[in-house]
């Protein structure tokens, strides 16, 4: 299985475990906290079959990055949370920056 696949699945994983975090409260709700356990574990298996051929720090930029994006987006949705333009902006700028590392990963 293509690497970039490995990488969302950890993707995937990393944003259902932390969205699950508040539903947790706590670790005290055995349900919610049970799927952040499986969730961790599994983005960091996922993570790290994905860095087998990929660089660290591109794997890392684009892992957190988009974690950082959509468990703001979920958290938007779900919970209520207020973004202002500031808090788009430094989203927008997030993802400018994962994409550009990406592109530059074959480089130097």
């Amino acid at each position: 299985m293509p690497n970039s696949v490995w990488l969302l699945f950890a993707i995937v994983m990393e944003v259902i475990a932390t969205s699950c975090l508040k539903a947790s409260s706590g670790f005290t709700r055995p349900w919610p906290s049970l799927v952040v356990v499986i969730g961790y574990g599994s983005a960091f298996y996922f993570l790290s079959l994905a860095l087998r051929t990929m660089p660290v720090g591109v794997a890392y930029a684009i892992w957190s990055g988009a974690g950082i994006v959509l468990v703001t987006a979920i958290a938007w949705i779900i919970y209520g949370q207020k973004l202002d333009a500031i808090a788009l902006a430094a989203m927008g700028l997030i993802i400018a920056g994962a994409v550009i590392l990406n592109m530059r990963a074959g480089h130097g």
